[in-house]
């Protein structure tokens, strides 16, 4: 399932499918515990992935929900994979720049197959070049300084999920606004360099099969995701994660109706934004007047 390894990211995703299962089905914890013979206090760790789950326990406790078979054996696969479940987390030498409410981020981005980023007001990190990062993290100020370089190098880091075999499949709606942002000084000439540098290594990424980029104008009207920001990660063995940044920290999305509404924000953003080949066409024409 994966190419980059979290643990405890993989745990925390099987975690949060063996409670929808259970909450789909109206069962309580006490009931679980009653017919598994798992303790409560170990059913709830296993929930919220504190640590790695037996396969034998997660097959018990799915075939009491009614679960079908081919989901059983999803979830048990998952568990099962030693390499996945013992491997260090691949983001774990920037460990001491990154926020823990991040780094269950970069995990699930480490393990989807697919991601759909809505980004209204910067351009998503994955498709950043190293220089607007740089100049992008720094203007924040929400890095410390002498964090900046090493908090940038795993942004960088995360850019080569797009180039890996199998590719990462990253679908970006970015929002005007984020493409007119000015993000680093212009040079002796007056000419927005980085932005000019951003612009082409935008249109090079999306000359690649694996990356769909689309902007939205002000002119394209409302949307559901009038709100801000956010993700979607799909997964090859486990269910669709949504995500949301804060200032100071993140919400995970993965309560199936709550999911739903991101689903459909999702769907209506591609549907909204301008096509692949006209939001190139809008691209070319800012790094013309770059």
């Amino acid at each position: 399932m994966t190419l980059r390894r979290d643990p405890a990211a993989l745990r925390w995703l099987i975690g949060v499918e063996l409670a929808n299962f259970r909450k789909q089905a109206a069962i309580r914890p006490l009931d679980v515990c009653t017919a598994t013979e798992i303790s409560k206090p170990k059913l709830s760790h296993m929930e919220n992935g504190r640590y790695q789950q037996n396969p034998a326990d997660i097959g018990r406790i799915l075939r009491f929900y009614g679960i079908a078979d081919p989901d059983i054996d999803r979830l048990t696969g998952l568990a099962d994979d030693r390499e996945a479940t013992s491997a260090p987390a691949w983001w774990q030498p920037w460990a001491s720049v990154l926020p823990n409410w991040f780094t269950t981020f970069l995990g699930l981005e480490g393990m989807a197959d697919g991601e759909f980023s809505f980004e209204p007001l910067a351009i998503p990190g994955p498709l950043q070049t190293r220089e607007y990062a740089t100049a992008f993290v720094t203007a924040t100020g929400l890095v410390r300084p002498d964090h900046v370089e090493r908090f940038v190098s795993c942004r960088v880091a995360r850019a080569v999920r797009l180039t890996d075999e199998p590719p990462l499949r990253l679908h970006a709606i970015i929002g005007e606004a984020a493409l007119r942002l000015r993000v680093g000084a212009p040079d002796e000439n007056g000419a927005d360099g980085v932005l000019a540098r951003q612009y082409q290594h935008l249109l090079d990424l999306a000359d690649r099969p694996n990356v769909t980029i689309q902007v939205l104008r002000p002119e394209d009207g409302p949307h559901p995701a009038s709100t801000g920001q956010f993700v979607v990660f799909d997964f090859a063995a486990a269910q669709s994660v949504g995500y949301v940044e804060h200032l100071d920290g993140a919400t995970y999305l993965h309560d199936h109706d709550e999911l739903r509404t991101y689903e459909l924000a999702r769907t209506t953003l591609r549907e909204r934004a301008l096509s692949p080949n006209r939001s190139a066409e809008l691209i070319e024409d800012l790094l013309g007047r770059a």
